[in-house]
């Protein structure tokens, strides 16, 4: 099966796919559009049936398998990364909250890569805590639902087959939260096909320039009833399921911060720098933040302590401004040579700051850690 080795779930990609994912990465930083060959080398790659069971055809792999498998990826291609890593998010949610009948129509798709899924949930307005939704969904009579919405910062906007939308379905609460959604939103399975979405790929990156991050019209596309994922008004709790399955967004910034390091070892090495203590003891420097961040993430996806939740969002946070300082510092050690557009550490570093913005954001994260705290 593609994507295991001997039974167990492969996370290595093959030196090939690297090469190839690699100089993606440098043509799409200058181009900002989706390579639509590297991202049919990774749908044809087996690495997309990671998150899937193997009783539809998947790898049955752990949060921990789906962190090192996108800690990889990000190493050589941050953007892709993060398009890999919605793609297993929305595989788990289907796994955790599908029906049967969705299990039996989706999830087959999402092992082999013929269906590419992405999440839209982000929208003007809305803040980053996604609690002022203005897309609805409204039932119609005869049983389906008519979706009008107006999503941005969608990562994988236009290439995917399946995007998990968040929606209103029901009132607007009196008082806000302090979690990630709100009483009365929804999740549906909305085809890429399904008349009446735009995609928008307008959105001039600073980075994850081949993420296909834009923005997504739903303009009163109609649904029926089975493309609703878990009960209605119950998005925010299949949100914090999230959180507590262990995969995350760190594990970007870890592939990111190792790519840094090994550019900035690279350089030492050539330029005979490794002979004088300060260089040895920078470098060590970094990789130890590197491996501090890498801990925690495996941590997260280990699933072992108090609460896995709190672990997850600690992991993004603590790992994605890791992977930023290693950027810089590592920006620095080049010298005048880092001052270049053409340095691929400039690239990562804005590859890296764009890791603290998806959601939840990394202030955001701050708000639900200090709201677990006893009062």
């Amino acid at each position: 099966m593609p994507g295991t080795v001997d039974g167990r779930v492969s996370t290595r990609i093959t030196p090939e796919l690297r090469a190839r994912l690699r100089e993606s990465a440098e043509r799409t930083d200058t181009t900002a559009t989706p390579d639509s060959g590297a991202l049919a080398e990774l749908r044809r790659s087996g690495l997309l049936a990671t998150a899937v069971p193997r009783a539809y055809g998947g790898a049955g792999g752990t949060a921990t398998d789906v962190n090192r498998v996108v800690e990889q990826l990000a190493e050589v291609n941050p953007s892709v990364a993060i398009i890999a890593f919605q793609h297993f998010a929305v595989s788990a949610r289907v796994t955790e909250w599908g029906t049967p009948e969705q299990h039996a129509r989706l999830l087959p798709g999402l092992a082999d890569g013929s269906c590419l899924a992405a999440s839209s949930w982000s929208e003007t307005g809305a803040g980053a805590a996604k609690q002022n939704l203005a897309s609805t969904a409204v039932r119609q009579q005869e049983g389906g639902w008519r979706i009008d919405a107006a999503k941005s910062f969608t990562t994988g906007a236009g290439i995917a087959d399946l995007y998990l939308l968040l929606v209103r379905t029901g009132p607007v609460p009196a008082t806000e939260g302090s979690g990630y959604g709100a009483p009365g939103q929804t999740f549906f399975l909305v085809p890429a096909d399904v008349p009446g979405i735009t995609p928008d790929l307008g959105l001039d990156l600073v980075g994850m320039r081949g993420s296909a991050t834009g923005l997504l019209s739903f303009d009163g596309c109609v649904v029926d009833d089975g493309a609703r994922l878990g009960p209605p008004g119950h998005a925010a709790t299949i949100i914090s399921g999230v959180r507590a399955s262990g995969a995350s967004l760190g594990a970007v910034s870890v592939g990111i911060g190792r790519a840094a390091l090994n550019l900035a070892l690279d350089h030492a090495q050539r330029r005979n720098l490794l002979d004088l203590p300060a260089v040895r003891h920078r470098l060590a420097d970094l990789a130890t933040r590197l491996e501090s961040a890498r801990g925690v993430v495996e941590l997260a996806g280990a699933r072992t302590t108090e609460d896995p939740g709190l672990t997850t969002l600690h992991s993004k946070v603590h790992a994605s401004e890791t992977a930023e300082e290693i950027c810089l510092r590592a920006a620095r050690m080049l010298g005048s040579s880092g001052y270049l557009t053409t340095t691929p550490l400039n690239r990562l570093l804005a590859d890296a700051r764009g890791i603290s913005l998806m959601g939840p954001t990394n202030d955001l994260c701050r708000d639900i850690l200090a709201a677990s705290w006893p009062s």
